[in-house]
């Protein structure tokens, strides 16, 4: 049951300000969170649109070394680089702040000043690495040694890159200053702490109450940190840069920003109150219950949103806590991690030079990585535009808007009386927001972004099937009601797409010549024909135009990476698994392997993976279970010849009994494929 509510607060995670926004900061968190912000407003709801440049910590001080300049100089460039970027994408904040300004350092120091107060914050002295030859205490990012958990050899002080492990840097094995490259020595020095731990209880409250709701990366992740016991956190540091610490004798030191920086979305929310000239109209979006309360980020992030944020606010009191945070898993590139060093990364202040940010936007929502990492791949990029965007939407609008306008007067022609055809689309038109809805409320956005698409494929099927080419002398009144019906039908895509693809919902809703803007419209009366007779059309254009195999190659070659001409990772990209012990032929031949039919396929309640299949083996029908779900639609599967193996002992999974097993690769993305026969062979045949 839907949660009611007054009002809707939505933040997406900060992103430092020491370099450039690429497509996984995007897939990460920003592209879903607008989707859902640009959905809410279309359901006429009450949210606001929070985020800004984290601005303090290491990172910016270790960019400002590398790049030769201050601090300061790093944070303005980014943040205006940054803020320019995100807005030509299409991302519509509500107030995009940073923590370098006033309103961020009071509110951040009065957090610090009031858990202290209340005793939740203590002194004392702690021992951390200090270089003897720079004369200063290294902050975790200025250590790299070797990960106490996994033996990375350079890991941060702090976290591991590789395993994602937290730790204290005394932990680090073969340490060496980032400063000087020596060995550094361990010096005491004095620092405030945040018991965390005294909100153990009170936050294990707090994620069993949303056991249900919550995400199993959130959950998963976020539990293993209570498992664990928690303890607590420095929240100051020796640094120059940052926030100072308000009390006597913390000369030359800053509050982490780790606690002030998702403060941030606090004090953002400060500076939207006094720019619309109402300074205390935040308190209603954080201080009220009837709010609800949305955090998107990445995975890297969620620890400080379900455990440290909550924590701090529980400390502070008076604040509501976040809702949901529906966290994504990562973004890869071509098979590779986005890295600036390897020239694996794709910029948004680059690459909307050369495409429409639309295109980008729908390729990334289908793509999303919502329950595991996914990659970018540049010639699935080409195909979603070419085969979906330009052949299956564009090209819909584009014929039905061509059409009327050739043979309707560049009008809407009226609807006559409704043959079945008509009636099924039309209910299905009727169904379609309601559907595509559920789904966003749901986090579930590729499935909502699919769903789109379906519909358009749906109003394309029923033009060709209705072929007003031919009605339009055979049977007038029935090509005119079907032309009706295609226009409406262009009218609610343009609406139930616009949270994924918003400037192109703004072109087809000039060419139908409608007013003021597709965004003043209502989601829930977005299936409706409501576009009337005689409406006066505007000017047709191409919606879409595709990309030639000529650009993707350069786009391939500008990355470093080779193109055989049917995938785009390149060779240095891949990581193979190592192979497996030698076995025998006589072991190899224990294993019957059998040409099958899949007859039926269908989800398994409540399993995000699981599909079951009823196959033909010729001699027999069984049943079997795959872990495919989330690499294939069941319905892609029915009519396939596949290769099982026959003689694996029957096991069951969720309490569905498999009596064999369907052969597929071991990968992802567009690596991964079910081994299928290309022409039809006996069922039941062996393999050898």
């Amino acid at each position: 049951m839907q949660k009611t509510f007054k009002r809707i607060l939505v933040t997406a995670a900060l992103p430092y300000a020491n370099g450039h926004i690429h497509l996984g900061h995007l897939a990460g968190c920003y592209i879903p969170a607008d989707i859902y912000v640009r959905y809410q407003r279309l359901k006429r709801h009450d949210v606001l649109f929070i985020s800004g440049s984290d601005e303090h910590g290491v990172a910016i001080t270790i960019s400002a070394e590398k790049e030769k300049t201050s601090p300061q100089t790093i944070v303005d460039k980014y943040h205006e680089a940054n803020k320019a970027a995100f807005a030509r994408f299409g991302i519509q904040f509500d107030n995009y702040s940073r923590t370098s300004l006033p309103v961020h350092h009071e509110t951040s120091k009065e957090f610090f000043l009031d858990l202290l107060n209340k005793g939740f914050l203590n002194a004392k002295e702690e021992e951390q690495f200090y270089d003897a030859e720079a004369k200063m205490f290294l902050p975790d990012r200025y250590v790299e040694g070797t990960c106490p958990n996994c033996r990375y050899d350079k890991a941060r002080g702090d976290q591991c890159d590789n395993c994602g492990k937290y730790y204290d840097q005394l932990e680090l094995k073969n340490p060496k200053s980032l400063i000087s490259g020596k060995t550094p020595v361990v010096k005491k020095t004095k620092h405030w702490f945040f018991k965390l731990g005294d909100f153990q209880k009170k936050l294990e409250q707090y994620v069993a109450g949303h056991s249900d709701d919550w995400k199993d990366n959130v959950l998963q992740q976020t539990r293993s940190w209570l498992k664990e016991g928690l303890q607590e956190r420095a929240v100051t540091r020796d640094l120059s840069w940052g926030i100072p610490v308000p009390v006597e004798g913390a000369e030359g030191k800053v509050i982490y920003v780790w606690f002030d920086a998702v403060l941030g979305y606090i004090s953002s929310t400060k500076e939207w109150a006094l720019r619309i000239g109402q300074p205390e109209k935040w308190k209603e979006y954080w201080c009220d219950q009837g709010t609800r309360y949305i955090a998107f980020l990445g995975k890297d992030n969620i620890v400080f949103h379900t455990i440290v944020f909550p924590a701090e606010l529980m400390a502070k009191g008076g604040y509501i806590l976040p809702d949901n945070v529906p966290a994504n898993e990562f973004l890869n590139l071509e098979g590779g991690k986005f890295s600036k060093s390897r020239n694996n990364a794709i910029y948004v202040k680059d690459i909307l030079e050369r495409y429409p940010a639309d295109i980008l936007r729908y390729t990334l929502a289908t793509n999303l990585p919502e329950t595991k990492d996914s990659d970018f791949y540049w010639k699935d990029f080409q195909a979603k535009n070419n085969n979906e965007l330009a052949d299956i939407y564009g090209n819909f609008v584009n014929r039905t808007i061509t059409f009327a306008a050739k043979n309707f007067g560049n009008s809407v022609p009226h609807r006559g009386v409704l043959n079945d055809r008509d009636k099924e689309l039309i209910g299905y038109i009727n169904s379609a927001p309601q559907q595509i809805g559920n789904l966003i409320e749901q986090f579930r956005f590729r499935d909502a972004t699919m769903e789109m698409m379906n519909l358009a494929r749906a109003a394309n099927k029923y033009f060709n099937d209705s072929e007003p080419w031919k009605t339009f002398k055979s049977n007038p009144d029935q090509c005119a009601t079907t032309l009706n019906i295609c226009l409406n039908i262009v009218r609610s895509l343009s609406i139930v797409f616009l949270p994924v693809v918003p400037f192109s919902s703004e072109k087809v809703w000039k060419m139908l010549n409608e007013t003021p803007t597709v965004g003043k419209e209502l989601w829930e009366n977005a299936g409706e024909l409501k576009l009337p007779s005689g409406h006066t059309l505007g000017q047709s254009e191409i919606l879409f135009t595709k990309i030639e195999d000529s650009v993707i190659e350069q786009e391939l070659q500008q990355l470093g990476h080779a193109s055989d001409g049917n995938t785009a990772t390149g060779a240095e990209q891949t990581t193979y698994t190592p192979l497996k012990p030698q076995i025998t032929y006589d072991d190899f031949a224990k294993v019957d392997l059998r040409v099958a039919k899949i007859l039926v396929a269908e989800a398994v309640p409540k399993s995000k993976k699981l599909i079951k299949l009823q196959i033909d083996l010729g001699f027999e029908k069984r049943q079997i279970v795959a872990g495919i779900a989330e690499k294939v639609m069941p319905d892609q599967l029915i009519g396939k010849t596949i290769i099982v193996v026959a003689n694996l002992a029957p096991a069951k999974l969720m309490g569905v009994e498999s009596q064999g097993m369907l052969l597929a690769t071991a990968g992802d993305g567009e690596n991964f494929a079910l081994l299928t026969l290309s022409k039809d062979v006996q069922q039941g045949i062996g393999i050898k």
